[in-house]
C-alpha cells in the first residue's frame, strides 16, 4: 500500500482506513477444520452442513404427566379402568382399549390404541379407575414423531456458530462430535523497557503493563484461545527470541508498542527481519501507526502478526478495527463486525481532517432514539475514556465536525440497555 514503509523507511502519506483494512482481511483465511467433542466445539463455527440422521422426536410421546386415552371413547365423568402405566424410556405395559386408560409420564411413548393425553390435573384416580373432567381431542398433549425435525432435514448450516441451543440440537441428533473451524490460538506480547507487571515495584519512568491484559481479554471475548507472554524489553536478541518462540503455538500474534517512528522501536526492525511485516500510517485516530504481515519460523506455516500502537486507547481501537474481524474470519464467521447503530449527537464532535476518528461515547435512549455523548477527554493514553464507553462513534475522514443533533454511526462495545 502507498503508505507502507520498508525497513528504515518513512511514510509520506496516510493509507485510507477502509482500503488498509480490506488489504489486511484479504490475507486472513478461516482455520482448517477439526473434529472436536461437542463441548470443546462450544463457540466454534461449523465447517459443514448437518442434516438430521433421524426424526425428532423419534416417536409419538406425551407432553404431560397424565392418562393416555382414545379420545373418541372418553365421556367426561365416566370412570375409565387404569390398564397400566407408560414410563419414559420404556414401552407401556398395556394397550389402550375402549373404556380404559394408561397412566403416562412426560416423554413416555404413546401406547397403542391411544391418540390423546389428559393431564393429571384434569383427572381423579381411585381404586384402579380414573375419572376425567374434560373431553380430549385427538392429538391433545401428544408430541408427534418428527414434530421438531424430520429425518433428512437440513438442521444447521456451515458457518453456524455453536452455542447452547446448537449443541443441544446436535446432541439430540446423536452427534457427539462436530467438524468446526477451531478457535484461533492468539499470543499477545507487550514490549518496552518502561513496562512492569502489575504488582511489581516501579522505577523512574516506568509504568504498569495494561495493554497485554486488555488485549488478551479482548481476544478471549472475540472467541480466541489467548495466551499472554511476559514483557519483552527493548533488546534485539530478546525480541527475536520471544517472537520466534511464540510462533509454534500461535495462529496469530499480536504485539503492542514499538511500531511508531521512535529511535528505540526495535520491534519494527525485528519483525521486518522475520517476515513480510509492513508498517503503515493509517488515516485513523487513534491508532495511526500499524504493522501487519506474516512471520515465518522453520517448517511451520507463516503466522499473521498485528503490531499495534503502544498507547492504550490506540491499542484498544486498533484491536476492534483490525484484530477482532481477523479473529472472526479465522473462526469461519461471516459477521466480522460488532453491531452498529445510528445515534444522535448530544454535543458537537470535532475531528482532525483526513482521518477516520473514533470517539468513545456513552449511549442513552430517549425520544425513541439513541443519543451519544463523549466519555470525556479523548486522548490516546486515557484508558478511562474506554472504561465508561458503550461504543465508538465513527466520524468519517471527510468530516471535521459533527454538530449537535446530527446522526453518527456507533460501533457498540457493550449492550447499552
Amino acid at each position: 500500500m502507498s503508505a507502507t514503509t520498508g525497513h528504515g523507511g518513512e511514510a509520506t502519506d496516510l493509507a485510507p482506513l477502509d482500503s488498509y483494512r480490506s488489504h489486511v482481511l484479504a490475507r486472513i483465511a478461516p482455520l482448517e477444520p477439526l473434529e472436536l467433542a461437542l463441548l470443546e466445539a462450544h463457540g466454534c463455527v461449523l465447517a459443514e452442513d448437518v442434516a438430521a440422521r433421524a426424526s425428532i422426536p423419534r416417536f409419538d410421546n406425551s407432553a404431560m404427566d397424565g392418562y393416555a386415552v382414545a379420545a373418541a371413547a372418553v365421556e367426561p365423568g365416566t370412570p375409565l379402568e387404569v390398564l397400566g402405566e407408560a414410563a419414559a424410556g420404556a414401552p407401556a405395559d398395556a394397550e389402550v382399549t375402549p373404556g380404559g386408560a394408561v397412566r403416562i409420564m412426560t416423554g413416555a411413548l404413546i401406547p397403542a390404541g391411544a391418540d390423546a393425553v389428559v393431564p393429571v390435573e384434569e383427572a381423579e384416580e381411585e381404586h384402579g379407575k380414573v375419572t376425567l373432567r374434560v373431553a380430549p381431542a385427538p392429538g391433545d398433549h401428544v408430541r408427534r414423531a418428527g414434530e421438531d425435525v424430520r429425518e433428512g432435514d437440513s438442521v444447521l448450516g456451515a458457518g453456524t456458530r455453536l452455542q447452547a441451543a446448537e449443541l443441544g440440537m446436535l446432541a439430540s441428533l446423536g452427534h457427539n462430535r462436530a467438524v468446526v473451524h477451531p478457535k484461533p490460538r492468539l499470543v499477545v506480547l507487550s514490549t518496552g523497557d518502561e513496562l512492569v507487571d502489575p504488582g511489581g515495584p516501579l522505577g523512574p519512568g516506568q509504568l504498569y503493563d495494561s495493554n497485554s491484559f486488555m488485549l488478551t481479554a479482548l481476544a478471549r471475548e472475540a472467541g480466541a484461545a489467548c495466551y499472554r507472554q511476559p514483557i519483552v524489553p527493548d533488546d534485539r536478541e530478546q525480541l527475536q527470541e520471544a517472537f520466534e518462540g511464540a510462533l509454534p503455538r500461535a495462529d496469530v500474534l499480536v504485539t503492542s508498542g514499538g511500531v511508531s517512528a521512535g529511535r528505540y522501536d526495535l520491534v519494527k526492525e525485528v519483525l521486518a527481519e522475520l517476515g513480510d511485516v509492513e508498517f503503515t500510517r493509517v488515516a485513523m485516530k487513534p491508532g495511526m501507526p500499524q504493522a501487519f504481515g506474516f512471520l515465518a519460523s522453520g517448517a511451520a506455516d507463516p503466522v499473521p502478526c498485528f503490531g499495534l500502537p503502544g498507547n492504550p486507547v490506540s491499542a484498544y481501537v486498533s484491536f476492534e478495527v483490525f484484530v477482532r474481524p481477523a479473529i472472526r474470519r479465522m473462526q469461519g464467521r461471516s459477521d466480522l463486525n460488532r453491531p452498529r447503530i445510528a445515534a444522535i449527537a448530544d454535543e458537537a464532535f470535532d475531528a482532525p481532517p483526513g482521518k477516520v476518528t473514533f470517539l468513545r461515547v456513552m449511549l442513552e435512549r430517549g425520544d425513541g432514539a439513541w443519543h451519544a455523548r463523549t466519555t470525556g477527554a479523548q486522548g490516546s493514553g486515557l484508558l478511562h475514556s474506554v472504561v465508561n464507553a458503550h461504543g465508538l462513534a465513527e466520524i468519517p475522514a471527510e468530516r471535521t465536525r459533527v454538530e449537535r443533533g446530527e446522526q453518527v454511526l456507533v460501533h457498540l462495545l457493550v449492550d447499552p440497555a
